[in-house]
């Protein structure tokens, strides 16, 4: 064996075997959970893709035995169709205004109750805490009626106001947004005060711009909820011209329910909003999940 090759480092002498397993790695450039996960998605996917393909069927190819997975002509006419028989802008309109309430709402009073739970001290805290998330626990059909004979006696009864109301503030967001501001550095809002901050401008100027994954998690699932909520419409809402989007849906169905090529196309259009919404807020939605409840 020469000089040199003694002089040299053990990580020169390694180096040949290292280029030797670098080929190996690169053969499974995936993890193997993605051959599981695959399937999953695949499946997951089907239904969705089904439904899109009907909404541009005619009548016939939707009864077709075994179904018609490409159409022979594209029938973008059914979206039309589904405006001139049904308020469905109307309805549309009127989901968005009650989705929009109710997220701004939440987002408001909860961060107010949230920040008052995680860094306000006060005689019994943390009972009144427990109390909040016990009531997690109780099914909506236990206070439906209750809440149903509070808005009447408001006066809201057959008004979106009946749908925006009772839904402004929840034990869920309370505890989405306590948990997350617990996680945040105290000495940040300690030096606000210090400079002269109020509590409410250490809250709205230091610790809800740091909150935006959290919100934006707690918005998202709101916007879904609310956006596909069907019980409570249902209970308070009479005339069509009030309807929400889902009870709205219903009722087109019982009119249309031979009409399955229609009835996809509605749902499709009714989808939308709630695909573009996650698509956008996907990347604050995972941190938001991620970062919240690490710290008790």
């Amino acid at each position: 064996m020469s000089e040199q090759t003694v002089d040299r480092p053990v990580e020169t002498l390694l180096r040949p075997l290292e280029d030797e397993r670098e080929p190996r790695r690169r053969r499974f450039p995936f993890s193997p959970w993605h051959l599981v996960l695959l399937p999953v998605a695949v499946l997951m996917l089907v239904p969705l893709v089904w439904m899109l393909v009907t909404s541009v069927e005619t009548l016939n190819e939707t009864r077709h035995f075994p179904p018609i997975l490409v159409p022979h002509h594209v029938r973008l006419g059914n979206y039309t169709e589904v405006l001139r028989n049904a308020p469905f802008a109307r309805w549309f309109l009127n989901t968005l205004i009650v989705t929009v309430a109710v997220v701004v709402g939440h987002l408001f009073l909860c961060s107010l109750a949230g920040y008052a739970f995680a860094r306000l001290k006060f005689f019994g805290r943390d009972v009144v805490f427990i109390l909040v998330l016990a009531t997690l626990m109780i099914p909506f059909q236990v206070i439906m009626i209750p809440t149903l004979l509070i808005v009447r006696k408001l006066g809201l009864i057959d008004t979106l106001g009946a749908l925006i109301l009772p839904n402004l503030g929840s034990a869920f967001g309370i505890f989405l947004l306590r948990q997350f501001f617990r996680t945040l550095p105290i000495e940040l809002e300690e030096a606000a005060r210090i400079d002269g901050a109020s509590r409410l401008g250490v809250l709205f100027k230091i610790v809800i711009p740091l909150s935006g994954p959290a919100l934006a998690t707690l918005a998202v699932i709101l916007f879904l909820w609310t956006w596909n909520d069907f019980l409570w419409p249902l209970v308070t809402i009479y005339n069509p011209n009030n309807m929400t989007l889902q009870l709205g849906l219903t009722t087109f169905q019982g009119t249309h329910q031979s009409s399955t090529q229609l009835l996809m196309a509605a749902n499709v259009m009714s989808m939308v909003p709630i695909l573009v919404l996650f698509f956008v807020a996907q990347r604050y939605f995972i941190r938001g999940i991620a970062t919240t409840g690490l710290k008790g």
